[in-house]
């Protein structure tokens, strides 16, 4: 039986696939060493977006290098362990902290003896904190603990010392395996789950398809609301999916230029970050349509640190990257002439 296709918003769909070639246009001109500005979109150029890649992303792009790559030596459990625990934080300040209080990467007998927990507390009192504000974490005290950090410590020793997870981990057969294993704990909602799962599939020691599986995030599935009059017979996973089989033929269709991420497409983790992206640029481009959210609070403030980039070497593009970082032309991306989103009609 032929499943009914969803029903794209015109001129709002249409954002989706700008956002994603001008998005990238602005990080190649950037890693190439361009002066600012990097667009003549005034949304994109005023406020806060994520990359179009997720990996490229700076704390994706610390987590890929210094916490699934780096070469300190340790045991496979303990680098899932770490990975698990860095991006539940997604703060790089607080992981320096910790390696600066131990010395080293934290191991599971810091876990077990107390030692990570000193270190975080270490953390919390040097950088006033220790969560980003990326994400909205479970919030219960799961494990009996007043303290959102000592609730997260609990659930790593319930998970690696007392369930063997991270050798579970490695048994595992699937993508969406590695995503139960950890959806099955408490203070592991479904975003989270997901989002420790491809980091997790970004080190050596996990290896599958990141189109196997993907889970929508709140972000998301506001924007796939935004994006779709009606879903038909899909599911938000499927549209994902959808808009992932489609990625070439709608770049062509609005004459839109994308090369991916020197040479790799766009994969089911960056087609679902790109609804939440599209979600908020909608806010300033489409205030008009229904939100549960306000308009974009966070404002462009360049980071003045290098890009550095390194991505997991099993996918085959560091060595292209210096090569090709250098090519970016000069000036402004420009918006395509065939689609321009200051035509978009009233919704």
């Amino acid at each position: 039986m032929t499943r009914r296709p969803p029903t794209p918003r015109a001129g709002v769909y249409e954002l989706y696939w700008y956002y994603a070639s001008q998005r990238q246009a602005m990080f190649e001109q950037r890693v190439a060493g361009q002066a600012a500005p990097w667009t003549t979109d005034p949304i994109l150029g005023a406020y806060k977006f994520c990359n179009v890649y997720r990996a490229a992303d700076r704390v994706s792009q610390y987590m890929i290098r210094d916490v699934c790559y780096h070469d300190e030596d340790c045991t496979p459990q303990d680098r899932i362990f770490q990975i698990v625990a860095f991006r539940t934080f997604s703060k790089i300040d607080t992981w320096r902290a910790v390696r600066q209080y131990l010395g080293r990467y934290p191991t599971l007998d810091d876990l077990a003896d107390g030692r990570f927990t000193a270190a975080l507390q270490h953390a919390h009192t040097v950088n006033r904190g220790l969560y980003t504000g990326a994400f909205i974490l479970c919030a219960t005290d799961a494990y009996g603990q007043g303290r959102k950090h000592l609730n997260h410590v609990e659930l790593w020793r319930h998970m690696f010392l007392s369930d063997d997870l991270a050798d579970r981990i490695l048994d595992a057969a699937s993508l969406r395996r590695v995503y139960t294993l950890l959806h099955g704990y408490p203070l592991m909602g479904d975003f989270m789950s997901y989002q420790t799962a491809v980091d997790l599939n970004y080190s050596a020691l996990v290896n599958f398809s990141e189109n196997d599986f993907t889970q929508a995030g709140p972000g998301a599935l506001r924007g796939i609301r935004k994006c779709f009059e009606d879903l038909g017979d899909y599911s938000p996973t499927d549209v994902i999916m959808w808009m992932l089989e489609r990625q070439n033929e709608e770049m062509d269709r609005l004459g839109l230029p994308f090369n991916g991420l020197y040479g790799r497409p766009l994969h089911a983790i960056d087609c679902q970050g790109l609804f939440c992206e599209t979600d908020k640029y909608c806010r300033e481009a489409v205030p008009e349509l229904a939100s549960a959210r306000s308009r974009i609070k966070a404002r462009f403030t360049r980071n003045p640190a290098p890009i550095g980039l390194y991505f997991p070497p099993k996918w085959g593009i560091n060595d292209v990257l210096p090569v090709i970082a250098g090519v970016a032309g000069g000036q402004p991306y420009e918006q395509s002439a065939m689609f321009n989103p200051s035509r978009l009609a009233a919704t």
